[in-house]
């Protein structure tokens, strides 16, 4: 069944209505064709409503509310995925999967073995188009909330911005001890937030890592094997929402 989401201003509780507004009229009404009595889910982060099509307009979908839930669709522990820039379109499927793994926000970081450089134009354009991206994967994987992608940061402001998170892990290829990483990331209790560095394709400069630790930040390591850009974030987020995820 189909997903969207909407603020609560939209929600009229009294009068068991939903007003539908913007781009998602038009996805609702020529791109699915939906029509009259059909149903639908809609989020507002908290509550999840199931409702059925009063009318499809041109400018606004109305709907009317069958029934409110409050599932636990969504971690406990808020995740950070700062995922250096990759080139090419891998940062579309991180965004991608990271959503359905459960990351509440990706922030795309600028490091030093970066290949791709953003202007300020093009960075604007990338975001918003990965923001589309992280909203679709939300509705797909009936998340409560669409996860923000924040602005490109400098690895600088990405180690200001996790100061303020309580868990900080940066996978690294000269880590050892899986048995530490295993004792570390089982220690993390539920409610805490999480940032997870990962580097782009050329890894972290040494410089880099000792910066990250001096910021607060635990080096783990995924293994024996060399993992790509695109897989490593995946493969940590995959690990805490294993860990992390309610009975």
């Amino acid at each position: 069944m189909q997903r969207f989401f909407v603020e609560p201003h939209q929600i009229d509780r009294d009068r068991h209505e939903i007003r539908i507004t913007g781009n998602d009229v038009n996805h609702i009404v020529n791109v699915l064709r939906m029509k009259k009595d059909e149903e639908l889910w809609i989020s507002d982060k908290e509550k999840e409503y199931h409702c059925v099509i009063e009318n499809a307009g041109e400018n606004e979908v109305l709907l009317h509310i069958l029934y409110v839930q409050e599932p636990d669709y969504e971690l406990q522990n808020r995740i950070y995925l700062f995922q250096g820039l990759p080139k090419a379109d891998k940062m579309e499927l991180i965004i991608q999967k990271a959503v359905e793994l459960g990351a509440y926000s990706v922030v795309p970081v600028s490091t030093r073995r970066c290949v791709v450089k953003l202007d300020n134009k093009k960075a604007e354009k990338k975001v918003s188009r990965w923001q589309q991206i992280a909203e679709s994967a939300a509705k797909q994987s009936k998340r409560m909330l669409v996860p923000e992608v924040h602005s490109v940061m400098t690895f600088k402001e990405a180690l200001v911005y996790a100061k303020e998170l309580d868990v900080l892990l940066i996978p690294y290829e000269l880590a050892k001890g899986m048995k530490e990483t295993k004792e570390l990331i089982r220690s993390i209790e539920p409610g805490k937030s999480i940032g997870v560095f990962i580097g782009p394709e050329g890894g972290f400069e040494e410089q880099e890592v000792a910066d990250a630790m001096e910021a607060g930040a635990k080096p783990i390591t995924l293994g024996h094997r060399i993992l790509r850009t695109e897989t490593a974030g995946l493969a940590v987020l995959s690990v805490l929402m294993f860990q992390l995820e309610d009975e």
